[in-house]
């Protein structure tokens, strides 16, 4: 028998469950796209975005997924036969790479283990080693969701401003922003880009680029940039140009409502909130992978997002089916050369404990229903952690 009814719980890294404001909030007539209330929308979101990124510099706005971000931010700074080195740590920043080599830049690789994190010693070596290639741009990712690590973004810039202070620092913040502090003046980053659709609590369609000014000097002559993405055509004083067309009303509406959201909650709030939830699916993992079945991907435990965990598992594909077809919880597939061996479990955005613990007790469930080797206990570890965490001053 099935015991699922009601909404799915999403447990996927993106998109992510949408708030009921988020969607009452899109759930309006369609306006005038010079009228001054969307012209101001408009202002309120770019200011509050680059907060978001922490940064003093511009951002934009693209109709467009992560992967549009990625080619906004390849073509406005970078010109054919340009050189730049991709930091491997998972699937996402590779897929970056491909992008940039499609668009006729060279592309060095710095391999990774997709159980550990970007290490800034071995990107300060290997650019000191090669000194003499002409590298543009350092591409990495903060959170990648396919292997579920976070990288040092701090250490990694001072690793290549130490040796390379002219290359352009660019970092995929699309599983980050939202989630965890991201301070992209601070850690010297030059281009940072997210997505609306995973700590932003926004449908997808969105996402967003923000450039340091040392970005927007090497923009003035790269040679790949193109009537949609680019910066300068964008920074125009008309508001169609902010969009390059006719502006996303509806998606505007809602990412509004989701920025108020995480505003009024306060920005510490919803950062601590994401690590104590995630540090609570931790628990129960680490619980669980006493059975010799199941096990983290990252082995160091301070590389651990607390945006998604990826789980290793030999034929995941029973497990997920069980938590969706019977119960309505929907895993996240391994992504990758992790496809097939292993689910993910996605704890970023619109999250609480009710959600959280509703997933880790029906995977508990499904590993116990299909006879998969687990510690037990798992749920009630997550329990106990959150029960400290949260207790309330005496």
């Amino acid at each position: 028998m099935r015991i699922r009814a009601g909404r799915d719980f999403l447990a996927i890294p993106g998109p992510t469950t949408i708030p009921d404001e988020v969607l009452q909030a899109m759930h309006r007539p369609a306006v005038d796209i010079y009228a001054e209330p969307l012209i101001a929308l408009t202002e309120s979101l770019l200011h509050d975005l680059s907060r978001l990124f922490g940064t003093s510099g511009r951002t934009y706005i693209y109709i467009a997924n992560g992967h549009g971000a990625w080619e906004a931010a390849l073509t406005n700074v970078l010109s054919r036969g340009d050189k730049i080195l991709v930091l491997e740590s998972g699937r996402f920043a590779l897929d970056w790479g491909e992008a940039a080599t499609r668009l006729g830049v060279e592309v060095d690789l710095l391999k990774g283990d997709w159980r550990r994190a970007v290490r800034p010693a071995e990107v300060e070596a290997h650019l000191s080693k090669n000194r003499t290639d002409n590298i543009k741009a350092v591409l990495a990712t903060h959170i990648d969701t396919s292997s579920g690590v976070v990288n040092d973004i701090a250490a990694i810039g001072q690793a290549i401003k130490a040796v390379r202070r002219d290359a352009l620092f660019m970092v995929d913040a699309v599983a980050s922003l939202g989630c965890v502090p991201f301070n992209m003046d601070f850690w010297g980053v030059d281009i940072a880009l997210a997505g609306s659709q995973k700590g932003l609590m926004t449908p997808p369609g969105l996402s967003f680029v923000a450039a340091s000014d040392h970005a927007h000097n090497v923009h003035q002559n790269a040679g790949l940039r193109t009537p949609y993405w680019d910066w300068t055509s964008r920074d125009g004083e008309s508001h169609y140009q902010k969009y390059a067309g006719t502006p996303p009303e509806h998606l505007m509406f809602g990412l509004r409502q989701a920025l108020d959201m995480l505003f009024n909650e306060g920005l510490e709030n919803v950062f601590l909130r994401h690590r104590v939830l995630a540090e609570a699916v931790r628990h129960a993992v680490d619980v669980w992978k006493t059975g010799n079945a199941i096990d983290f991907n990252i082995t160091e435990p301070k590389e651990r997002s607390d945006a998604v965990t990826t789980v290793l598992m030999a034929n995941p594909g029973q497990l997920q089916d069980y938590c969706d077809r019977q119960c309505g919880v929907v895993l996240g597939a391994g992504f990758g050369r992790m496809k097939g061996k292993a689910f993910r479990i996605a704890h970023m955005g619109h999250i609480n404990a009710p959600t959280v613990l509703g997933i880790l007790a029906v995977i508990e469930l499904g590993l116990t229903a299909l006879g998969i080797p687990h510690g037990e206990g798992g749920v009630q570890a997550a329990i106990k952690y959150l029960s400290e965490a949260t207790k309330p001053n005496t």
